[in-house]
């Protein structure tokens, strides 16, 4: 079975002193350029698709809240513009921003995606990501204040119906968006300069949904895109994000820290698509991995960033030290686990990523585990899904 291999792009790398790594170019972290040549370098080793982080608040070195550091990297640039800055310079990888469900409008979210789409003839995802900081929520100044995050949800009953009610309402956004990406049908544009007529109105559709949190008329402003609807991903560490997963994505991404840790992972996704009733294809389950790569010394690299840092790098993710080869290794046998791919975070930008598509890439395709060329141009395709047709078409 061929692997399915993603890369997620954020700031100068995934450690944070990655930005002061030999090679690294933190000078250019603001700049276009900087972020394309990523994505190229990201395409030339025929990668199924890129992502790109984001936020409502500065980076952080604690989890739920801000801090007050000043050696490492901050700010970062809108992801959605990323991807379509990028898109007419690439031609077949595709395209992952991340854009928030808590305090961001679905219809933007949808016509921000369905264009990336436009823009990428076909190559465009999402990824919605619940935003729970505290700090986050002034800057929008219309909802109370959130519960610190200092905690386990476990043992806190108001923090977890917090966190089951941000869930609740993501699960909803994404099926908003899905349902304004359907308003168009696919031939709903005419463009008939002789008769004048330039859209067929009785193949726009109102959505006209409403929930607990929001009510949206539709339809959208913008023309059903290549894939119909674009990728939806989302990571996912524990119950509450697999129920999302399995309501509302495509994919979703996996932590686990060994091969029996992904097989239990794999098991408890599937069990999350059974109670959810989940009638969409099974989710494509991809792997995160911080991987710092090199042919004789990725440890030793990495403590160096350590030391820099202050402090040994904690990820919610396995961290990888090692060869090419022995990473491939280890995706090779972590894959029978039930894993459809790994989306790989470069501990270091643009070093790490380069070793992914110059050394494991071949050590992957020597071992007729990944493409040697791209077979599709479209992203839905290339993960083995249809492009679903609109639920209104019927209704003309």
């Amino acid at each position: 079975m061929t692997l399915h291999l993603a890369v997620a792009l954020d700031g100068a790398g995934w450690h944070p002193a990655a930005w002061r790594a030999e090679g690294a170019r933190p000078d250019r972290l603001f700049t276009p350029g900087y972020w394309a040549d990523l994505v190229v370098e990201a395409e030339r080793g025929l990668l199924d698709f890129v992502t790109f982080e984001d936020a409502l608040g500065l980076q952080s070195s604690r989890p739920g809240e801000p801090d007050e550091r000043l050696d490492q990297v901050r700010g970062r640039l809108d992801a959605v513009l990323i991807a379509s800055r990028v898109a007419p310079l690439t031609s077949r990888i595709g395209l992952v921003p991340t854009a928030g469900t808590t305090h961001t409008e679905p219809f933007h979210v949808a016509i921000g995606i369905a264009s990336l789409d436009h823009v990428s003839r076909g190559r465009a995802g999402w990824r919605p990501q619940v935003f729970a900081r505290p700090d986050q929520v002034a800057h929008f100044g219309r909802r109370p204040p959130f519960p610190a995050l200092d905690r386990s949800p476990d043992r806190d009953p108001a923090l977890l119906d917090h966190l089951r009610n941000l869930f609740g309402e993501a699960a909803d956004v994404v099926e908003v968006i899905r349902r304004l990406w359907d308003s168009w049908e696919d031939d709903a544009e005419i463009r008939d300069v002789a008769t004048g007529r330039f859209i067929d109105r009785d193949k726009l559709h109102y959505i006209d949904f409403s929930g607990d949190w929001f009510s949206v008329k539709g339809p959208s402003i913008t023309p059903r895109s290549p894939q119909g609807q674009p990728l939806v991903t989302s990571l996912a560490h524990s119950e509450l994000p697999y129920e999302f997963a399995a309501k509302a994505s495509d994919v979703v991404y996996v932590t686990p820290r060994d091969r029996e840790d992904a097989a239990a992972i794999v098991e408890s996704v599937r069990a999350a698509e059974a109670a959810a009733g989940r009638t969409e294809p099974p989710l494509r389950i991809f792997a995160d991995l911080v991987v710092f790569l090199d042919a004789h010394d990725a440890a030793g690299r990495k403590a160096r960033l350590d030391d820099l840092d202050g402090a040994e790098l904690e990820s919610d993710a396995h961290v990888f030290t090692g060869t090419p080869e022995e990473l491939a290794a280890l995706l090779l046998n972590w894959r029978d686990a039930g894993l459809a791919g790994f989306r790989l975070r470069p501990g270091v930008l643009p070093h790490d990523l380069a070793a992914i598509t110059r050394g494991l890439v071949p050590e992957l395709q020597a071992a007729g585990a990944f493409r040697t060329a791209y077979d599709t141009g479209d992203l839905r395709g290339r993960l083995g899904l249809a492009r679903p047709a609109s639920r209104y078409a019927k209704a003309s």
